[in-house]
């Protein structure tokens, strides 16, 4: 029988013509096509991604309230560099900026600058130039070679190399070993030098959840200044410790503006400032540590705007998100959101030391570290699969949770890593521990799989 299609707008999605077409990928289709069909053809598709909430690599946060979407659907056709259009918009940045400067005990929350970017990787990048151009001014004044600058850190996320790649800038990185994760005092030490123009400690890192402890590190460039005259900054890379241990931990040393030579701390808003992804911070210690040289001053969009970021026109949604969490949550919900992802932590080191396989490089305990667990198999136990089967078994069940090797030095040693974040709660945690249990039955009965680090590439190694 014959299909008379009078009004084509009235077809059923699948019934439509446009729904029997597969969608273009490489050229542009030259006629319009139905609004609902094509969002359904592109819903489709994006089943075939992974259950974010199930993803237990990244960093990034996986749930937000309603209330967020609706202000994020606000805020979708606002352009954060147009000040002068947006000028609310650019008020909530600044208030944003305030409050963390008071988080973090700058010694005048109001006046100090600071700004948003596009997460902490773009933040690190003007911590990084600010010290660059800091330290190249110092050493014009004294009449000295800006030839050769160096940056000190130890195991840190890629954002560092590419900075100091992009900048040519020689980056002097701590080898990881076998229970030696992540930068000392010492190790420091016999890395600085006249030309080193900040020491990065990684307050959260990306391999095993370990904040590298900050005061030690600034205790030791204190002695170093005297004994030498050499006055070395400190960037602390806090992504996501700068939004935990203020709640978390708050009798563990100094790590923040309350150390003098401290002078900026840049962290994720989109980790654990909770906020949709696309969002990040900076902040110096005072305005005469932000160069006025990488301040640009542009005036055609309406109006004087000053701008120190690397990008140029981005959403404001995610920034006006992340005023809507501190409003929201305020001091107390942040500790009680991550107080909790702390206790998802230390439930699933029982319930995973009841196998007998793992040993753990990291916890989760809330005074050293971000609410993490990172572990090996045990030395001397015998299987007959590895850790990346491990993960590439729980896969099957949706969960992403990531095995990788150490960097170099150590990289024979294979590691997993599980991020508690918010809405990972007890029972799913207990249905995790159910699907690593039929995983190692699985694993014990048919050996390994042949896995291997390729098959395993969905780590999110970014930390940013």
């Amino acid at each position: 029988m014959a299909l008379h299609n009078v009004n084509p707008n009235n077809d059923p999605i699948f019934g439509s013509e446009d729904i029997h077409r597969v969608a273009a990928a490489k050229k542009l289709p030259q006629q319009e096509q139905s609004p609902t069909v094509i969002y359904q053809m592109i819903r489709d598709e994006l089943y075939l991604d992974g259950n974010a909430r199930q993803n237990l690599a990244t960093f990034c946060q996986t749930w937000e309230e309603d209330e967020v979407h609706k202000l994020m659907d606000l805020s979708i056709d606002k352009n954060m560099i147009d000040k002068d259009e947006y000028p609310q918009s650019a008020e909530i940045e600044g208030r944003c900026v305030h409050m963390l400067a008071d988080l973090w005990n700058a010694p005048d929350a109001v006046t100090t600058v600071g700004t948003s970017t596009t997460g902490s990787s773009e933040a690190c990048m003007l911590g990084g130039l600010a010290a660059l151009w800091r330290w190249r001014d110092r050493r014009r004044a004294q009449g000295l070679s800006t030839d050769k600058p160096n940056m000190v850190c130890g195991p840190v996320q890629v954002c560092w190399e590419k900075f100091a790649r992009y900048w040519d800038v020689e980056i002097r990185q701590m080898d990881m070993e076998e229970h030696h994760y992540f930068m000392q005092p010492e190790d420091m030490l016999n890395m600085v030098d006249e030309n080193t123009i900040m020491v990065v400690p990684t307050f959260g890192q990306t391999f095993t959840g370990l904040y590298e402890t900050v005061k030690p590190l600034a205790d030791a460039l204190d002695g170093y200044e005297r004994e030498t005259g050499i006055s070395i900054d400190i960037h602390v890379d806090g992504a996501s410790g700068a939004m935990l241990a203020p709640f978390c931990a708050p009798d563990i040393d100094a790590w923040d503006f309350r150390l003098e030579r401290v002078k900026s701390i840049s962290t994720s808003g989109h980790k654990f400032g909770l906020s949709p992804v696309g969002v990040g911070w900076i902040i110096w210690r005072s305005s005469e540590d932000l160069p006025e040289g990488l301040v640009f001053h542009v005036n055609y969009l309406g109006g004087d705007m000053p701008t120190f970021a690397l990008n140029f026109s981005r959403p404001a949604g995610q920034i006006i998100a992340q005023y809507y969490n501190f409003l929201r949550l305020g001091f107390e919900g942040y500790q009680r959101i991550h107080s909790a992802s702390y206790d998802v932590c230390e439930y699933l080191v029982q319930e995973l030391n009841k196998f007998d396989l793992f040993e753990f490089l990291f916890d989760g305990n809330r005074e050293k570290g971000i609410p993490a667990i990172a572990w090996r198999l045990k030395p001397g136990v015998k299987v007959d699969y590895t850790l990346y089967d491990l993960a590439d078994r729980l896969r099957t069940r949706g969960w992403l949770v990531p095995a990788y090797s150490l960097p170099a030095n150590i990289e024979t040693m294979v590691v997993q890593r599980i991020l508690a974040k918010q809405g990972l709660t007890i029972d799913l945690a207990n249905l995790l521990i159910a699907d690593f249990k039929r995983s190692i039955e699985f694993l014990e009965k048919n050996g390994s799989t042949n896995c291997t680090a390729e098959d395993s590439s969905s780590f999110d190694h970014s930390g940013h």
